[in-house]
């Protein structure tokens, strides 16, 4: 019997709960993540981006229903592609992968025209948010696809994409990235020079997530308009390739540009035997029966129980954000959290849990309106920056 002491402590609240107040202020407030990976679930048979899913069974973060739930109005859903061999074979194929999910963005969005809208310019985000619908821009995470066809920039923009990163996890044709053991050029290659000034011509965010430190640094003196850090963080918090250290931090604040704040890369890996193996099998839990999908749910029990996951947890989330606000200022930092793509902390597992960081920023004395900018003000400022820029000079 569970005794009357263990039921209040399991239904107290924790220490960063919103209030009633807080909770007012969140949903008052233009919400938007800037790296959702959430289109690649769209292609999952079975997978329905309006229903509710049980994360512990297929690990996904985000759907309408957790968007409402958790206040979320929006952000930036990722055009994903892994990257193979610079070939035209291997360009090929990831061109078609690319379209292949754009695609499935406007599927999704097509077939629920009372929840999603598409937006491209920065008008659009309030426009939407009025009707109660919810904010779907488009973004690239590695250029990869383009091969060495500069001109695709322009589809993709016509297909509605407005922020697009060089590189992933591996050098490509276009730069460096920031985790690959030997740096092919030192930053930019010749092409991503002109992948960069076409960019800035589209009116399309420059985004520096994954790019190594020289290709950041010529980005941020080439670059005719800011760029953004779509889902990076501090290193000062964890010493890792893909976080950024203060100094470029405040380089990226002066240029006018902003550093939306991931959930990943806080600390060092946590994993073991047991719960690997239950996630090598929820990553393709849309190909299990059903009595499958039963018994993976039990499994991931047990290897939760067994030995609880030990890595980041919302406390230390923040911790990131406030160096990153204490850093840059708070016209410099938001949210990317990386959700679908390996985001997520204990305490923030999915979408439903953004009230919480609205309430921690309340605590911590911030004043709801430059929380609204860290939500969605400072994306949208360097959208518009692209925006007006391309509009000025984007002929030329």
């Amino acid at each position: 019997m569970i005794s009357l002491l263990a039921l209040t402590l399991a239904l107290a609240p924790l220490a960063d709960d919103p209030t009633p107040a807080d909770r007012l202020a969140h949903d008052h407030m233009l919400t938007l993540d800037s790296h959702l990976d959430t289109p690649e679930l769209f292609e999952h048979p079975g997978w329905e981006f309006d229903r509710w899913h049980d994360r512990d069974f297929d690990k996904s973060q985000v759907d309408i229903p957790r968007m409402e739930q958790g206040g979320l109005d929006g952000g930036f859903f990722v055009i994903y592609t892994s990257q193979g061999e610079l070939t035209p074979q291997g360009y090929a194929k990831a061109r078609n992968g690319a379209l292949t999910r754009a695609n499935w963005i406007q599927r999704v969005v097509a077939a629920h025209p009372d929840k999603l809208a598409m937006a491209t310019t920065v008008a659009d985000a309030a426009r939407i948010a009025k009707t109660g619908k919810r904010i779907v821009y488009q973004s690239i995470e590695n250029s990869y696809p383009l091969g060495e066809d500069i001109s695709l920039l322009a589809y993709f923009h016509g297909l509605g994409v407005r922020m697009v990163g060089p590189v992933h996890f591996r050098n490509n044709q276009f730069a460096d990235s920031s985790t690959d053991k030997v740096k092919a050029f030192g930053g930019f290659s010749p092409l991503g020079r002109q992948w960069l000034a076409e960019m800035n011509r589209l009116g399309m965010v420059v985004d520096l997530s994954h790019a190594s430190d020289d290709t950041f640094d010529q980005a941020l003196a080439l670059s005719k308009t800011p760029i953004i850090l779509s889902h990076s963080g501090p290193k000062a918090i964890f010493d890792h390739p893909r976080n950024v250290d203060d100094d470029r931090m405040r380089k990226l604040a002066r240029a006018g540009g902003v550093m939306q704040i991931n959930s990943v890369y806080l600390v060092a890996g946590d994993s073991n035997k047991a719960r690997d193996a239950v996630q090598d099998r929820q990553n393709d839990w849309w190909a299990l029966s059903e009595a499958e999908q039963r018994k993976l749910i039990a499994d991931k029990a047990v290897a939760d129980a067994t030995d609880p996951y030990a890595g980041a947890d919302f406390e230390l989330f923040m911790k990131s954000l406030l160096h990153a606000i204490a850093v840059m200022g708070v016209d410099h930092v938001g949210i990317g959290a990386d959700w679908d793509g390996g985001g997520g902390v204990r305490g923030m597992e999915d979408v439903t849990a953004l009230p919480r960081i609205t309430a921690r920023l309340r605590k911590e004395g911030f004043r709801d309106s430059d929380i609204e900018k860290i939500w969605s003000g400072n994306v949208l400022r360097v959208l518009k920056a692209a925006e007006d820029w391309a509009a000025k000079n984007g002929g030329k």
